[in-house]
């Protein structure tokens, strides 16, 4: 199915909650969802901000290919990478492999600059690229923690809870991968619980494993029992979010998944996590020189296994306390230093994927809600294509919030509407409003009004915008304590999109019998 089947981009502007029982029967849940998604993915109808001109643009891109040919990039504990490498004309010196200038460029003309990631149900399939905006959960926390039991490692019950909500959720597009880590599985099996998860409790697109070759390659296995092995073959269906091991080192754990996921025709998302200071510079050029020379790398190699196939150039850029070396999140440096990143990937011609919603807030409070802010604009106007850890993202990554998560998403629908921008056309310049209503008059009343209040503007699941009256009589309630009533009445709601019976006892079998073929490992 090609992207046109499934949105068109004129109508992406998202459709507000109908008004259907009043403010109290919004409040109660009653008519406050429409039975489906606005869009599976947003097509951005405002442009990118760029900040840097031509002359800097090239000034970074000198610097990475002088970091890639000077002083290069270790590939450790994958031979095959360093084979495909001296193949392609790379110098390699034992594990140091240097580029010449452009080499990777060149490679990377191969690789799309948008694809189809396609969904088990195809209404929800995802574009990555070009205009669409895709958002998905925060990923990789091995805490989880909620207003009633506090700050506790995850669990499965935990990972399947946060599927729920986001499959429930009218905002976000995506399932995520590992929205949080759990524990109660034995390490070398729970990558197949997560996956089947992500197969049964929702029918958007997901991510897989990229711990090991083999749990990536048993990730792709599962898609195929659901798709179709020729389809996998031909089409997208699965990613695999990577990352360097900063500063300017390529692990075999890593780049094995990467390869994995490439030589299936799957999509790898390759991430550079450089904390300025410790993995990296502490100035931001220098930083943004570094994640391009990184990225670029990984990149390129998974041309070098499969040319054609989709990669997402990625990065996340973050900054840290220098006083007590501390990581921060949520800071100005890095939101302003991913406008330079979205720049330097279009020249690349590649899918994005950049910010989200950071926090280094231990709570779902102000803080949370000033650094996610300044980061989640940054993902949207660097021209962010898919966006990891739009929603749940607390305590430096190490905590999945229950709130917080529900909040973020209803921020995400507030990004529905903004990247909507400003549609101008004769509904909208109410030119026959101005003529009923008169001078010194209201439009509450008028006809333009009546015909346009349910879609007027965005309408938010978790804000209190009654008097302060009504507000102190109705308890004094605060945003998380909201959101904390609305994933209760989320999850207590949510109903299991439809699977084939075959299809599920596939995936029960293999996840059975892969499992069977392995002692439990802890560690």
């Amino acid at each position: 199915m090609d992207a046109a089947d499934i949105i068109d981009p004129s109508a992406a502007a998202p459709r507000k909650r109908e008004r259907a029982g009043g403010r109290d029967g919004r409040r109660s849940g009653q008519g406050s969802a429409l039975p489906h998604r606005a869009a599976p993915y947003i097509i951005r109808n405002i442009p990118t901000y760029d900040i840097l001109g031509e002359e800097n643009l090239l000034k970074i891109e000198a610097v990475a290919d002088r970091i890639l040919a000077e002083v290069g990039i270790e590939f450790r504990d994958d031979p095959v990478a360093l084979g495909l490498w001296k193949s392609a004309g790379a110098q390699v010196e034992d594990l140091l492999v240097k580029f010449e200038p452009g080499m990777l460029r060149e490679i990377l003309t191969s690789a799309p600059s948008s694809f189809t990631q396609h969904a088990r149900n195809p209404a929800n399939s995802v574009e990555i690229g070009g205009k669409s905006v895709v958002f998905a959960p925060a990923y990789g926390s091995p805490f989880v923690m909620d207003l009633d039991k506090g700050r506790r490692y995850g669990t499965i019950e935990d990972f399947r809870n946060f599927i729920k909500l986001a499959q429930s959720s009218l905002w976000l597009h995506h399932s995520g991968g590992t929205i949080c880590e759990p524990v109660d599985v034995p390490v070398n099996k729970r990558h197949l619980d997560m996956v089947y998860a992500h197969l049964k409790y929702s029918d958007r697109c997901f991510m897989g494993s990229v711990t090991a070759e083999s749990r990536a390659e048993e990730s792709i296995e599962m898609a195929r029992i659901v798709f179709g092995r020729d389809f996998v073959d031909r089409n997208c269906v699965i990613l695999g979010n990577v990352n360097v091991n900063s500063p300017l080192v390529w692990d075999g754990t890593m780049t094995n998944a990467l390869r994995a996921y490439a030589r299936a025709n799957q999509a790898a998302v390759i991430v550079p996590f450089i904390l300025g200071g410790a993995m990296g510079p502490v100035t931001n050029a220098g930083a943004i020189a570094q994640s391009l020379a990184e990225t670029m790398a990984g990149c390129a190699l998974t041309q070098l296994e499969r040319k054609g196939a989709p990669v997402i150039f990625g990065n996340f850029l973050s900054s840290m306390s220098l006083r007590s070396g501390s990581p921060t999140f949520g800071t100005p440096e890095p939101a302003i230093g991913s406008m330079v990143i979205g720049q330097l990937a279009r020249r690349l011609n590649l899918p994005l994927r950049c910010a989200g919603n950071f926090s280094n807030s231990k709570l779902p409070d102000a803080q949370a809600a000033n650094e996610g802010t300044m980061s989640m604009l940054s993902a949207v106007h660097c021209g962010a294509n898919f966006i990891l850890h739009s929603a749940g993202f607390l305590d430096g990554l190490l905590s999945m919030s229950y709130e917080k998560f529900v909040m973020d998403a209803d921020f995400c629908g507030a990004l529905h509407s903004y990247l909507a921008g400003v549609v101008v056309d004769d509904n909208t310049l109410a030119l026959d409003a101005f003529r009923e209503v008169g001078v010194g008059k209201h439009f509450l009343g008028c006809a333009h009004t009546m015909e346009n209040y349910q879609t007027a503007f965005w309408d938010s699941e978790i804000a209190d915008n009654e008097p302060f009256e009504k507000w102190d009589m109705a308890g004094r309630t605060d945003a998380a304590t909201r959101a904390n009533a609305r994933w209760k009445r989320t999850l207590a709601e949510y109903q299991a999109p439809p699977m084939d019976e075959a299809t599920d006892e596939a995936l029960v079998d293999f996840v059975e019998r892969t499992k069977a073929q392995m002692a439990d490992a802890w560690y």
